[in-house]
């Protein structure tokens, strides 16, 4: 007998089981489920772009031109045209001069960060021998993604954890840190939260202490921003320190992730990141229809503009109904509920209204902060925000 078998025995012998739906379409937001429409609020396709027509038609173009796969690593089996395209297009939205395309947006932090800090050895298979050893430590966000939590267990370096956003105590670790190579590490927008990272702040401590400051960008990327550039050019701020991740299954509407920096380093990255060597890159249509994206991202800022319009409507429709709101910052907007058990009541009694949203608890979000994580669409009307804010309402007498 071994755990596998252990634990699938005592669930069973508890009953306890997740329950995945099965939706007859992709929510754009409208979807389908069991024959029935239904509103998501909880998809990451914040621009409604996964089935834009010309998302489509260049994803077909693609595959009549490449077919359904890569079928190799890029650094060892060769490289396509659409890939440098894609990659060349991604460094420029982040203002960096390249960017290293991996196949999803958690094989991008893991690839990465358990990189980073043994590029030095790594880098000795081609000759390369550092003029000094250094050690390097991660200092990362407690709100951060798991997969950045991932990445740094898998560098084996050491770790300090910050509390939230808390840029006197990230410089408290970083002042008795001494004699080490840092790296900060923060998202962009907090997944779980809906709040954005205090960036410049981030950027001074990271030019003060000599760090490098790694930013996940995922739900920042085509969000934030005059031109959906993410977290740096919604604070105008750009440093050399900063390595700015993304990922493309999100606002882009398609699959894979990226980190954006300078040419040079991204070549290193190349060379020395098994994630990136050692597997395929996204297939070629994807990356097609990823280009088509970028355009539209650029041509049509009413996109971006609805989702923006739809986010303060949502904010100023939930404000008087009592419930907190524990960020307002973006289109990830959290409604506290408390109790977990409370909160899986209330997200079956919108699921039975047509509405679809995430009930998020332990350990996604601390014991006792189970929460609705409200995510707004460029596609939703007014009329499907009015329908789940009178849902609200009157489920509010639950609280």
């Amino acid at each position: 007998m071994h755990d596998l078998a252990d634990i699938a025995d005592w669930l069973q012998n508890h009953a306890i089981h997740h329950e995945t739906p099965v939706h007859d379409t992709l929510p754009d937001p409208v979807f389908r489920v069991n024959g029935q429409a239904a509103v998501s609020f909880s998809t990451n396709n914040y621009l409604a772009l996964a089935n834009h027509p010309r998302l489509v038609s260049a994803a077909k173009e693609g595959l009549e031109r490449y077919g359904v796969g890569n079928c190799e690593s890029r650094l060892l089996g060769g490289d396509l045209p659409v890939y440098r395209e894609l990659e060349r297009r991604l460094g420029e939205l982040k203002h960096k001069t390249d960017a290293v395309l991996f196949v999803t947006g958690y094989m991008t932090n893991i690839g990465v960060l358990s990189t980073l800090v043994k590029v030095g050895v790594l880098a000795r298979i081609h000759g390369y021998r550092a003029k000094k050893r250094r050690k390097y430590a991660y200092f990362t966000d407690e709100y951060n993604h798991i997969s950045i939590r991932e990445g740094i267990l898998m560098s084996g370096a050491d770790k300090h954890t910050y509390r939230h956003a808390d840029m006197d105590h990230l410089e408290s670790l970083l002042k008795a840190a001494d004699g080490v190579s840092p790296i900060i590490v923060s998202d962009g927008v907090f997944s779980m939260e809906g709040t954005i990272a205090p960036l410049p702040e981030l950027t001074a401590l990271a030019e003060k202490y000599g760090a490098i400051l790694y930013v996940d960008d995922a739900h920042a990327t085509g969000i934030l921003g005059a031109n959906g550039g993410g977290t740096s050019e919604h604070y105008g701020c750009y440093s050399p320190t900063i390595m700015q991740m993304g990922t493309l299954s999100k606002a882009l509407g398609a699959i894979g992730g990226f980190v954006a920096l300078e040419r040079e380093m991204a070549d290193v990255l190349r060379l020395t990141s098994s994630a990136y060597g050692f597997t395929c890159p996204p297939p070629p249509d994807q990356a097609s229809a990823l280009l088509a994206a970028l355009d539209l991202l650029q041509e049509e800022p009413q996109r971006r503009a609805r989702l923006w319009d739809n986010q303060r409507y949502f904010v100023e429709r939930m404000r008087p109904l009592g419930y907190t709101l524990t960020s307002t910052e973006t289109p990830i907007v959290p409604v506290l509920i408390g109790d977990a058990e409370r909160c899986q009541r209330f997200q079956r009694a919108l699921r039975a209204e047509g509405v679809h949203v995430d009930s998020i608890q332990f350990p996604a979000v601390p014991v006792g902060q189970a929460r609705l994580r409200f995510m707004l669409n460029a596609a939703h009307t007014r009329e499907q925000i009015d329908h789940v804010v009178a849902v609200m309402a009157h489920l509010s007498s639950m609280l």
